[in-house]
Formats: C-alpha cells, structure tokens, sequence
C-alpha cells in the first residue's frame, strides 16, 4: 500500500518483474504465451535471458536476432496495488517507450504513443482502481509503422536509413557506420505511477537574466504555472542555497502564470572544467494554498552566461569565427562526441558513471550529444552540470533530409517543446543543434536544394528553443549552411569556408594535406580507426575468425556494416584500418596481436596531431571534440575505448596532450620546429621543462619558461632532420606537472623500433 504526504509528491515504482509476450500478428492478451522480464528492457535482451535468441552481440548473430526481433508484436504486462490519495491526481508516467505503443489499465485504452524520444505521462484518475491494477502495453513493430508514410522525392537518407525518416526512433536503430541494425521495442527507460497534488506547482524555469561584468551581481527570472483554481489565494517561497549562501525570496502569484524577478549579490558562478568551481545551488520552491504548503519541488541551478559568437563563412584570409563565451569569457573547447552508450538504451544508465568518469580524466571541458541517439538520461546532464562540463545538444536528426509537411512539423515540435523543457534548467547545457549533418546532405547525392528550405530546423526548432529557453545559442546544423554559407560554396565537396566543420575526408595519413589545409576555427567531429585488443575480440568474433580479416564477414558486420545484404555501405571500414597501418609502419602485421597494437598507435598518433593542432593555434582555432570515446557495441571502429572498456593506446596519449598546461612540438618549417606551452587558464604559468631523445638520452630542449594565461606561447625552436625517425619525451615541472612526447620523423616507422621507443619513453 502507498501512503501519501500531503506536502509531498509520492511515486510508486512500477519497475522489475513484468511478463511479456511477443508474435508476428496481433493477437487478445488471452491468446498470448507471456514471459518473465525485466523493465526496463527491450525484446532483443527478454529473448535472450530465456535463451531463445543467441547473444545479439557475437558473430553474425545481430542480423539473425533483428530479423526476428523486428517483426514482432511486443506486448508488457504488469499487476500492481495502487491506493487513491485524498487531494492528488495520479498519472502513469512513461520515461521510454519504445516506440508505437497502445496503452490499457484495467482493459480500458488509455493512451497511444508513437515517439521514443521523450517521455509520455497519462492522468489515470479516471481508470486507475482502488487495490489490484493491470497495466497492458502493445508495441507495434516500427517497420510496418513505416509503410503508412508517403516518402516524396525530396527525402534522402542512407538505404538502411530511409525507413527512419518519419518515425521518432533514435537513428542508429536502424544500421549506422558506429551500430548495428536492431529495430527494437521495448520499455526502455522507468515506469512509475506519481501521485501529485490537485492544487501544484506545474512548471517551473529559473533563468538567468544577467551577470554583471565583474560578477557582483546577477539577475534572475523565476517563470512558473500553478495548475488549480483560479481565485484561490496563493504564495511562493524560493530558497537558494550554495556553500553557506542562502538567498529567500517570497511572492504572492496573482494568476496561475507569471514570473518573479530577483536579484543575488556576490553569486557563486557555475565555470566550466578548468576555469573554476561549478557552483550550482539546490533550489525549493514551495507552494501555499491558504497559507498551507501543498507542493514542493526542488532542483539545482548554476548561474551562469553562455553564447556563440560565430561567422557564417571564413574568408580568403581564414578571418572568421566560431568561439563559446562563458561568463563573459572566450573558452577554448576540448571534448569528445557523445555517441549511444550501448545499442540497447535501457542498459545506457549503468554505463554513464564510468564513461563521465574517463570524460573527466581526459579534462574534457565539451561533450557533444551526437544526433543519431537518444536524448541522454538525466544522469548525464546531473554529472555535467556536477563536472563543470558544457553540452553541445543535437536534436535527434541526422544524416538525412527529413519529412517537411505539417503534420511532421507538429510531431518536431512537440518533441522540440519536452526536450527543451527538460533540459533547459542543466547548467551544462551550452547549445542547441537542429541536427547532425542535415545541411550537408542537401547536396550528398547531386541534390542543389537549398538546406535553408528546411522547415524543422529554420522555423519549427528555433521557435522551441526561442519560446520554451532563449538563453542558449542555437544553430540549425552541424555544420551549418546558412544562406550566407550556402552561397559560397559547393557542399559535400568543399566546405573548408565553414567555421565550424567535420573533418572526415579521406581518413590517409593523419598529417595530409586534408587535415593540415582545413581552415576551420572549430571542429566538432574528426576521429581516426583503431582495433580493439585481441582479448576483446575474441569476445564478440567467432574463434575460427578471428583472424585475417580480409573477406571476413563477421569483421565487416562489427566494422560496421549494418546490414550484409546492402554492400558499398560502410564495409570499407575494415580495409581502412589496414590501409592506415601502411602509411606508419614499413612492415604490415601477419597476426592479429600487431595488427591490434599497429592500429593502435596509428590512432593516437593521429588523434593527438589532430589535438594539438588545434591547441597550438588558439586562439586561431577555437576547438576539436574528437570522434569518439567509447563503443556502444563490441566494434572496430573510432572509439578510444572498446565497449568492454578496454582503453586503447589513444586513451593515455590524449589525457597527456588535453592536460591544462602542456608542451608540445609543433610541424617542422625551415628545420626547425617550434616549443609551444599551450596554457588553457587564467594566469601565468612558470614551468621547467626538459625535452630527451628516448633512444640516446640526449636533452635536445630544456629551459625555464612562462607560459602566457589563456594563450599558446612559442617558447623556442628545436632543430629537426626528417630522416632521422626518433621519439622525444617531454615532461615539465613547475605551476604545472606533466608529461607528452613527439614521434619525429617521416614515415614509415619500423613496428619493432616504435616498440622499444614507446616502451623507453614512460609516457603513457
């Protein structure tokens, strides 16, 4: 039985044991062969636990396990007490559902829902019984749900992607060159049952309005709805506490909606990772009816400012802009992309600790939550705002040119109103993003069509954002085409006018012209291939293929080629690998230990070239979120940690070269070859620095120096031969400790050599 305080809101957990069942035709709950599962959960892994479909994850089993999965009718039962509450009104409350979906309690319909991106709650007051309930789910398979669209010329996407188009199902689901193909269903995310007051606090946004330059002083805004009566008399309290601070304010609301302005002096300003504390204060508003509290809610807010300042173009002379300003400040952005944590959502939860954790490690101050995946848990954006860590959001649109008429506009723009309404009180929040690539497809297949004509991102998303936030940037793409932009170049063949890129091209050597040439100011996705350990693969590849990997389908389907049937998709991405391995090593690996542990280095190598040039160049170069951290399923693929996190050699290279304070070496001009201390705080730094040969032990560098605040310094010239192929070991001491290192030379590199080099050099 539930007891409810009046003063409090109560929840009744609907999560754990449920039953399901699951056939290719809808069929009465009668006719069903229910099972044990657990919600959340999804099909693939209910099957699974009962041992009727192998592990989606090893061998060829992912298309064996989608095949079946994918036509199902999934139906979730469950029987539970619930007891009415004097004065509240009860409402079922779906975090994830999985996604075309008909809701019964008690044999009554009580809802449809057909969106797995964002929540979904139900008043049950009217069908909810006093004691025993039954609550009935039926998930339609999303496949047949498609075939109700028209899909018009204008559309495009990747084959295994046009189905996708119309329905809000997390991208990736349906094959990606990062995840495999599962069409899934399920009940992904908690289900409860939460008792809330008849008289509430119904919507709550604290905004900051402004902070004064030297931060003495910010102004808030407090936007709320009441949902009851409307001659009932009413006050609010606010409290806001941080540290030993305590701000209180109170207010009488004279109709259901309004907003209540304040100001705080001294404030403890959230700063993102590096440049300070993030300050966040726990927050309680509290309603009074009648001078007697009925509802309470509380909430964490950081005071903070963020914008963008941005040009749509960079000219003939690389002069342009693309830079976060936080509190005022220019920032310098280094970070990852946020891919899906695991392929099936409900697991993606357990892993957010660990993976922010490694986030925090790598002193990322960015992460940009990618497109193609589900919007995160709310875990995710407590940990950032926790971290000091700023988030690039993307809408959940990518890679396509999606549906256009109205009734899509209406189902974007409610997703829009939700998402934002969730996520507009985390402080880490940095920008909002209408889409990954979308601009850009435009003009992937021979298309000339304006991306400016794109209705979802240049009307319906910005008037989300503009009504239910307005104080974050927002862009309609990544990268975006404006009109300016589009004007002044030919996309998909040379957008180096962009400020704001993603640097893919080719994939050769890591110091080709490709990357070196790439004007931009920001790149927010680039990322280079390396294999997982031979331990880890033999967990998720058949013994009798491990090894070679040519003309080896089981490497092909986890490099990732989604679907096995639709060649010319992704299956390059094994090949690439190899090819990659060439341009470093004189000798290519004959076992799959080298092959493993070449590939490695070849990413590090080029993920800290890719870094570096960008630090180096601030501020010139305004910031690289690396393409990415870690796999959600077991892959080849880009990923500096394998999906059973497992690091690889990139991990350790980039933590030294994302330090705070680091020296680093940069490309050889006229033989010589710049010391640069790249300083990411706000003071001076003095340190003592030392730079070795690792084969001789010859001090080929060293020296005090100070390293300017904010900036990237040029402290000397180091001679360089590029015949002569060596590995330099740079550590400091000082205001800053630390340690990197600098593969010299032209390539090809002997395996053997670079072994004893990397051993010797003790830098990761």
């Amino acid at each position: 039985m539930v007891t409810s305080i009046k003063t409090a809101r109560t929840r009744l957990n609907l999560n754990g044991a449920w039953q399901f069942a699951y056939t290719e035709h809808p069929l009465p709950p009668d006719k069903l062969n229910f099972n044990p599962c657990i919600v959340p959960g999804c099909i693939e892994t209910d099957l699974h636990a009962l041992g009727i479909l192998p592990d989606p994850f090893v061998g060829m089993n992912p298309v064996t396990v989608n095949e079946f999965a994918q036509k199902q009718h999934v139906y979730y039962r469950k029987k539970f007490e619930a007891y009415p509450s004097e004065g509240t009104v009860p409402y079922l409350m779906f975090e994830g559902v999985d996604c075309f979906a008909e809701v019964y309690l008690n044999g009554k319909h009580i809802a449809s829902l057909s969106n797995m991106l964002i929540g979904h709650e139900i008043d049950v007051a009217q069908h909810l019984a006093d004691g025993e309930n039954e609550l009935l789910v039926h998930i339609r398979p999303a496949r047949e749900e498609s075939l109700k669209y028209d899909y018009p010329q204008l559309l495009s996407a990747l084959p295994v992607n046009i189905e996708s188009l119309y329905i809000r199902k997390a991208g990736h689901m349906y094959g990606w060159d990062i995840m495999p193909r599962f069409v899934s269903a399920g009940l992904y995310r908690p289900v409860t049952l939460e008792y809330r007051p008849a008289e509430r606090l119904d919507e709550l946004f604290l905004r900051n309005l402004s902070i004064t330059p030297n931060g003495d002083c910010a102004e808030l805004k407090l936007f709320y709805k009441i949902k009851g009566g409307l001659y009932t008399k009413r006050s609010i309290k606010i409290e806001m506490t941080c540290g030993g601070s305590t701000i209180t304010q109170e207010f009488d609301p004279f109709f259901i909606s309004g907003i209540h302005k304040f100001a705080i002096e001294k404030p403890k300003l959230w700063w993102l990772k590096g440049r300070g504390d993030a300050n966040l204060y726990t927050v309680t508003v509290t309603l009074y009816c009648n001078d007697e509290e009925v509802d309470k809610a509380t909430f964490r807010h950081g005071i903070r400012t963020v914008a963008l300042e941005r040009t749509a173009t960079i000219d003939a002379n690389a002069e342009g802009e693309f830079v976060f300003i936080v509190n005022g400040e220019r920032v310098f952005c280094k970070g990852t992309n946020w891919v899906p944590l695991d392929a099936f959502h409900h697991r993606d939860i357990e892993r957010i600790p660990k993976a922010m954790d490694m986030v925090g490690d790598l002193n990322c101050n960015m992460i940009r939550c990618w497109g193609g995946n589900v919007y995160e848990n709310e875990l995710f954006y407590d940990l950032c705002d926790e971290m000091g860590m700023m988030v690039w959001q993307d809408f959940t649109m990518a890679c396509a040119v999606y549906p256009q008429d109205e009734d899509f506009q209406k189902v974007i723009a409610y997703e829009a109103e939700s998402v934002v309404k969730r996520l507009r009180s985390h402080a880490c929040v940095a920008l909002w993003s209408g889409d990954n690539e979308c601009d850009l497809v435009y003009g992937w297949y021979g298309d000339t069509t304006n991306p400016n004509t794109n209705v979802l991102t240049r009307k319906i998303l910005p008037e989300a954002v503009r009504l239910h936030d307005g104080t974050r940037p927002y862009i309609a793409s990544s990268p975006f085409l404006d009109a300016e932009a589009f004007g002044k170049t030919l996309y998909g063949k040379d957008h180096y006018v962009l400020p704001e890129d993603h640097l893919w091209g080719p994939r050769d050597y890591f110091k080709g012209e490709f990357y070196t040439k790439s004007p931009s100011k920001f790149v927010s996705e680039i990322g280079y291939h390396g294999c997982p350990s031979p331990d880890s693969i033999a967990k998720f590849i058949s013994a009798d293929k491990m090894w070679p990997f040519q003309n080896n389908d089981e490497w092909d389907l986890h490099a990732t080629s989604p679907v096995p049937a639709v060649k010319n998709v992704y299956e390059y991405r094994t090949q690439l690998m190899a090819d990659q391995i060439t341009e470093l090593f004189t000798e290519f690996p004959d076992n799959l230990a080298d092959f493993s542990f070449c590939s490695q280095v070849v990413q590090a190598e080029a993920k800290k070239f890719f870094i570096e040039r960008y630090r180096m160049a601030k501020w010139n170069r305004t910031g690289i979120l690396w393409w990415n951290l870690i796999d959600g399923w077991p892959q080849f693929s880009d990923a500096i940690v394998d999906y059973y996190f497992d690091k690889k050699l990139a991990y350790g290279v980039i933590k030294n070269c994302q330090q705070d304070i680091c020296v680093m070496l940069d490309e050889p001009t006229a033989w010589n070859q710049d010391v640069v201390i790249v300083n990411d705080t706000r003071h001076d730094a003095h340190i003592t620095l030392e730079i070795k040969d690792v084969e001789t032990g010859e001090v080929v560098f060293d020296g005090s120096f100070t390293a300017k605040a904010d900036a990237s310094t040029v402290v000397g010239k180091l001679r360089f031969k590029r015949n002569l192929k060596r590995m330099l070991a740079i550590t400091w001491t000082g205001d800053a400790k630390g340690k990197n290192h600098y593969l010299a030379g032209q390539p090809p590199f002997e395996l053997a050599h670079y072994k004893k080099l990397l051993a010797d050099s003790k830098v990761l």
